[in-house]
C-alpha cells in the first residue's frame, strides 16, 4: 500500500563546517529509509598541504562491527566532492558504489598529517 508522504529523504548533517587537523569519526545514523546515500564534502580552507580519506561503513547490527561500503579518494585543496551508495549503479573508484545503505551507518575522515583543512559533509539518503 502506498501512503502518499509517508516516506521522505533525509538530510544530515554528517560533519558540521570546522578546521580539523586530525581524523574525524561520525556519530552512527540511523537509516530507516533509504536505499542509498549522496555524501557531499565542501573543503573550503587549507593550511599547507592537508589529506583526509572519507569513508562511508556499514555496521553489522550483531557484532557492532564496521564494515567498508566506499573511500573516497584523497581530498587536498578547496572544491566540492560527491560519494555516492545506491543499488545498481555503475561503480567508480572512489566515488560511486553499487550497494543499499544499511540500517546503521556512520562516516570517517582519515587524516594524513596534522595540516589544518576546513570541511563539511553532508548527508541525504535518497528512495
Amino acid at each position: 500500500m502506498f501512503r502518499l508522504g509517508a516516506y521522505h529523504n533525509e538530510r544530515i548533517t554528517v560533519f558540521a563546517s570546522e578546521a580539523r587537523t586530525a581524523s574525524a569519526n561520525s556519530a552512527d545514523f540511523e537509516n530507516m529509509e533509504g536505499r542509498g546515500l549522496k555524501l557531499v564534502i565542501d573543503v573550503t580552507a587549507v593550511t599547507a598541504t592537508p589529506s583526509v580519506v572519507f569513508t562511508i561503513q556499514g555496521k553489522d547490527p550483531v557484532s557492532g562491527k564496521y564494515y567498508t561500503l566506499l573511500v573516497s579518494a584523497a581530498i587536498t585543496g578547496i572544491g566540492t566532492t560527491v560519494l555516492t551508495v545506491y543499488p545498481g549503479l555503475t561503480a567508480a573508484a572512489n566515488a560511486v558504489a553499487s550497494d543499499v545503505l544499511p540500517i546503521d551507518w556512520r562516516v570517517i575522515a582519515t587524516a594524513a598529517d596534522a595540516d589544518s583543512i576546513t570541511y563539511s559533509a553532508a548527508a541525504q539518503t535518497i528512495l
